[in-house]
C-alpha cells in the first residue's frame, strides 16, 4: 500500500477564507470575459474572436481579389492558431460579419446561404465560403504590416497574434456591436460612414467644437436595415451619457389596392423595413396571432410579398377600418415600434468604460495619430537603411577602379571586407552590399537607377521627418486618408430621423402618414396665419379674422406679423443661432375657442431647434419669384450679409444654417430687399447709417460666410434696427428709459458701409440708450415691452416729429429698475 504523502507538515497547503477565494476567483473570471470575449475594443471595435477571424483571413491571403475559400477552412485555421473555443460559436461570429441585415458595412462578402432577415439559419460551414470585404482590407488590415500594432503570443506561443487591428475607421461606430459580460452589457448602434468621417475632420479641425454641430454632422444612428428613428431625445442622451433609450420603426405607407375581380378598392397598410433586428416571419406571425385573438381589429388579410427585390408585408384592412388606429395599434401591441437600448460601453487600455460620442470619436482619432506614428517611423527606419545602401553602393561606383584594385588583391571575403571598410570608408553593411552586388549593376543604366532611387528615398525621408515632427502634416494626412474612404465606401443614409414633438408621437405620425398616401387627402385650402411676440402661431379662416376691437389680447402678449397664404405653403422660421426650418401651412393646428392664444411656433420645428436655447427672429413666406428680391441678416455685433433667396428652396425638417456666428454674437434681424434699396441700422448709442444695398455696399454671399461689419460700434454697443428706407417716412425712435421721437429719413445722408453713423438722437441722461427703431404709420401702433415683462401700446400719432439734435419727449412713466428692452409694431 502506498504511503500517503503529509502535505500539511510540509507547508504546501495554505489556508483560505472561502468567501475570499470565491472572490477572487470570481473576479478574474469576469475580466477574462469582459476583456478576451463580450466586449469590443475602442480603437478598432472588434472582439477578440473577430480580430481573430480577420487576420487569420490576412494570413491565408483571403483578399477581395482572390476567390472565394471555404468557411471550415478558416475557421479551422482560427481554431488551430488563435481562439481554442469551439467551432460553431466561431462560425456564428463569422456569419454576422457577412450578415448585411446584421451590419451596416460587412467586413466578409460571402458566398452561399448565410440566413436572412426571416432568421433562416446559414447553411453549414463546410458549404458556404468566404474572403474579406473592400472595406475591412483597405480600412482595417493595410498597414498590419507597417509594425504599426502591438504583437503577443497565442494561446501557446507557437504564434504571434495583434492585440489590435490598426483601423482607418472607427468600425465600433459603423457596424456596432452588442455583447453580455458579467455585471455589464455594451449595445452600440450602427452609423453611418460620410457622417462619422465629417464628424472626425470636424473634430480634429476643431477639438472643442460644440455637441450641437457635432450633432447636426452625426444627426443619429444608421441601422442597415432601415426604418425611422422618432425623434431625437434618445439620440441626445445616449451620445451625451453613454446611455439612451432610441425609438425605432418600421416604415409603413397607405395605398389603395384590388384583392381580386369585382372587388372594390381597399386600403392597405404596406411594411417596407422593419426596425433593427426584428425578425420578419415572427413579426408576421405575432400580428396573425393577435388578429386571431380579436386584440387586433380591422385586418381582413396578411401576406408576406417580399422579393429579391426589397420587402413588401402587405396588410389588407377591412372596409369600415380606421387605417390610423390599426397602425397605431400595430405600433402599441408589436415588434413595428421597438426601443433600441444603447449603451456605448466599450474597453478603453483595457479597462471597460461608458463613452459619450465625442469620447469615441476622440478616443479613435488618438489611436490612429498613434498608428500613423508607428507606421511613419517604421517607413523612416527602412527608408534610412535602404538610402544607407544605396549611398554606399554609389560610393563604390564613383571609385570602381579601386574597389577592382582592392577585390583582386585579397586573399578571400572577410580580408575584402576589411580593405574596402578601411579604404573607401564604408560601412560593414555597405561592404557587404558591394560585395554582393552582381555585375549586371555596373552598367551605366543600373547606375542611373540607382541614382534616381537615392533622390527619391532623400525626398521620401524628408517628408517622412515632416510628418513626424509637425503634428499638423500628420493631421492633413489622417484627414486625405478619411477622406478617400468616404469617397470608395460612402453610401446615403438607410435610417430616417423624424423631427417630433414630446406629445403623442405615434398620433402625430399616423396622421402625417395618412395625408402623405392617402387619396383623399385634404384640399389645398386658404388660411391666415397671425403670429405674436411671444412666438404663437394662429391659423384662421379668411372669414374668421376678427377686427381689432372684436380680437381681444393678452397683456403680455401682442399679434406683430399675418400672412395670407394656403395649407400647401411652406412657412420659413428663421432663429436667434442663424437657422432656418421650414414648416407646412397644413401642419399647424387651427385655432379655436379652446386656444385661442394658437399654437407655440416652437414646437412645430424639429426637435434639433427645440433642443437649443435661440429664439425666433422672423417668419415668411416666401413668394414664386425668388430671383427679384434678397434677405439682408444683421446681427447683434454689426456683422451683416445679403443672401440670395435661392438659398431656402428645398429645405429639409433638420434645417439648414444660412449665417456662421462669431461667439456671443447672435442674429437680430432680417429683411427682404433687392439692390436698388437703402437700408438704415441702428445702434443702442444713437447712431444711425444710411447705405446701399447693392452689390457694391453688400454683395450677395452664400450660406457660409460670416458676413461684413456693417456698424462701426463703439464698446458695450449693439444693434438695435434695421429696416428698409420706404419714400419720405419717418423713423420712430424709443430710448431705454421711455423717451420717443419721429425722425424723418430725410435727415439722414447716404454713407458707406462700415462707418460709425450720424447721431440722430440725444439722450436725456448718461446711463440711457436707444432701445428701437421702427419705420412710423401715421394711423398705427407700437408696442414697447419691459424688461418687466410690461406691454405698452402708443399710437405713432402721439410721438412728436423732430430733429436729429432734440432728446425726444418722454411718452410713459416707467418704475423703478425698469427698462424699455423692445420696440415692436403692432399688427392692425
Amino acid at each position: 500500500m502506498a504511503k500517503q504523502l503529509n502535505l500539511l507538515s510540509t507547508g504546501q497547503v495554505i489556508t483560505t477564507a472561502l468567501h475570499t477565494e470565491m472572490q477572487q476567483s470570481y473576479l478574474e473570471y469576469a475580466m477574462s470575459v469582459i476583456v478576451g470575449r463580450a466586449l469590443p475594443d475602442v480603437r478598432d471595435g472588434l472582439k477578440p474572436v473577430h480580430r481573430r477571424i480577420l487576420y487569420a483571413m490576412h494570413e491565408l491571403g483571403l483578399t477581395p481579389d482572390r476567390p472565394y475559400r471555404k468557411c471550415a477552412r478558416v475557421v479551422g485555421d482560427v481554431l488551430g492558431k488563435y481562439h481554442p473555443h469551439g467551432d460553431q460559436a466561431v462560425y456564428d461570429a463569422l456569419v454576422r460579419l457577412v450578415q448585411e441585415f446584421s451590419s451596416r458595412y460587412p467586413l466578409l462578402s460571402g458566398h452561399g446561404n448565410f440566413g436572412s432577415v426571416d432568421n433562416d439559419p446559414p447553411a453549414a460551414m463546410r458549404y458556404t465560403e468566404t474572403r474579406l470585404a473592400p472595406i475591412s482590407h483597405e480600412g482595417m488590415l493595410a498597414e498590419i504590416g507597417d509594425e504599426t500594432v502591438e504583437f503577443v503570443g497565442n494561446f501557446d506561443n507557437s504564434q504571434q497574434e495583434p492585440t489590435v487591428l490598426p483601423a482607418e475607421l472607427p468600425f465600433l461606430l459603423l457596424n456596432g456591436c452588442s455583447g453580455i459580460a458579467v455585471g455589464m452589457a455594451t449595445n452600440i448602434p450602427p452609423h453611418n460612414l460620410g457622417e462619422l468621417v465629417d464628424g472626425l475632420i470636424a473634430l480634429i479641425d476643431q477639438p472643442d467644437l460644440s455637441d450641437e454641430k457635432l450633432w447636426e454632422l452625426i444627426p443619429g444612428p444608421d441601422f442597415p436595415t432601415g426604418g425611422e428613428i422618432v425623434g431625437n431625445f434618445g439620440i441626445r442622451e445616449a451620445y451625451t451619457s453613454g446611455k439612451g433609450g432610441i425609438v425605432l420603426r418600421g416604415v409603413a405607407k397607405l395605398e389603395e389596392i384590388v384583392p381580386s375581380k369585382g372587388s372594390k378598392r381597399r386600403t392597405a397598410i404596406i411594411i417596407t423595413e422593419l426596425p433593427y433586428q426584428v425578425n420578419k416571419s415572427g413579426w408576421i406571425e405575432k400580428v396573425a396571432d393577435l388578429v386571431n385573438q380579436g386584440r387586433l381589429q380591422g385586418i381582413s388579410d396578411l401576406r408576406d410579398e417580399s422579393d429579391r427585390e426589397g420587402m413588401r408585408v402587405v396588410i389588407e384592412l377591412k372596409r369600415d377600418a380606421n387605417p390610423q388606429e390599426v397602425l397605431q395599434n400595430l405600433y402599441h401591441q408589436t415588434a413595428l415600434q421597438t426601443n433600441f437600448g444603447a449603451i456605448l460601453l466599450a474597453l478603453v487600455d483595457g479597462q471597460p468604460r461608458q463613452l459619450s460620442l465625442r469620447q469615441m470619436l476622440q478616443e479613435f482619432l488618438r489611436f490612429r495619430e498613434q498608428t500613423l506614428n508607428r507606421r511613419y517611423s517604421y517607413e523612416l527606419g527602412k527608408a534610412e537603411s535602404r538610402l544607407h545602401i544605396v549611398s554606399g553602393l554609389l560610393k563604390a561606383l564613383s571609385q570602381l577602379d579601386q574597389v577592382i584594385e582592392i577585390l583582386r588583391q585579397a586573399a578571400d571575403g572577410s580580408r575584402a571586407k576589411i580593405s574596402l571598410c578601411t579604404r573607401l570608408d564604408l560601412t560593414e553593411e555597405q561592404a557587404d552590399a558591394i560585395l554582393s552586388m552582381p555585375l549586371r549593376r555596373l552598367t551605366s543604366l543600373e547606375q542611373r537607377n540607382l541614382q534616381q532611387e537615392f533622390e527619391q528615398l532623400s525626398r521620401q525621408i524628408s517628408l517622412l521627418q515632416i510628418l513626424l515632427s509637425d503634428r499638423r502634416e500628420l493631421l492633413k494626412t489622417l484627414k486625405k486618408d478619411l477622406r478617400s474612404l468616404k469617397r470608395k465606401y460612402n453610401d446615403p443614409r438607410r435610417t430616417q430621423i423624424l423631427s417630433v414633438s414630446n406629445q403623442d408621437l405615434a398620433k402625430n405620425k399616423v396622421a402625417e402618414i395618412a395625408q402623405q398616401n392617402l387619396p383623399s387627402a385634404l384640399p389645398v385650402e386658404e388660411v391666415v396665419l397671425e403670429f405674436s411676440y411671444r412666438g404663437y402661431v394662429r391659423r384662421l379662416q379668411p372669414s374668421a379674422k376678427k377686427s381689432k376691437s372684436e380680437n381681444p389680447l393678452y397683456d403680455h402678449d401682442f399679434m406683430i406679423r399675418t400672412h395670407l397664404t394656403t395649407t400647401d405653403q411652406e412657412l420659413l422660421v428663421i432663429t436667434s443661432g442663424g437657422k432656418v426650418y421650414p414648416v407646412t401651412v397644413g401642419d399647424i393646428p387651427p385655432t379655436t375657442g379652446r386656444s385661442p392664444r394658437g399654437t407655440p411656433l416652437i414646437t412645430m420645428l424639429s426637435s434639433t431647434a427645440q433642443g437649443v436655447q435661440e429664439s425666433l427672429v422672423s417668419r415668411l413666406i416666401l413668394s414664386e419669384n425668388l430671383e427679384a428680391k434678397q434677405m439682408v441678416l444683421l446681427t447683434k455685433a454689426g456683422r451683416i450679409k445679403r443672401l440670395s433667396l435661392a438659398e431656402f428652396t428645398n429645405l429639409t425638417r433638420r434645417g439648414i444654417t444660412i449665417l456662421k456666428l462669431k461667439e456671443d454674437d447672435e442674429l437680430l434681424f432680417t429683411q427682404l430687399t433687392t439692390d436698388k434699396d437703402n437700408l438704415i441700422l441702428a445702434s443702442s448709442g444713437g447712431r444711425l447709417l444710411k447705405f446701399a444695398a447693392d452689390d457694391q455696399q453688400l454683395p450677395v454671399m452664400g450660406r457660409t460666410a460670416l458676413g461684413l461689419q456693417a456698424f462701426r460700434l463703439l464698446k458695450h454697443q449693439q444693434m438695435v434696427g434695421c429696416v428698409t428706407e420706404a419714400g419720405n417716412d419717418n423713423l420712430l425712435l424709443v430710448t431705454e428709459e421711455g423717451y420717443a421721437k419721429r425722425l424723418p429719413v430725410s435727415h439722414l445722408k447716404p454713407a458707406e458701409r462700415g462707418n460709425l453713423g450720424t447721431q440722430a438722437l440725444k439722450f436725456a441722461s448718461k446711463t440711457d440708450n436707444l432701445a428701437g427703431m421702427v419705420q412710423s404709420i401715421t394711423s398705427g401702433e407700437v408696442a414697447l415691452v419691459t424688461n418687466k415683462e410690461r406691454v405698452m401700446r402708443i399710437p405713432v400719432e402721439t410721438v412728436p416729429i423732430l430733429g436729429r439734435d432734440s432728446q425726444g419727449q418722454s411718452i410713459l412713466d416707467l418704475n423703478r429698475d425698469e427698462r424699455i428692452v423692445s420696440v415692436m409694431e403692432v399688427e392692425m
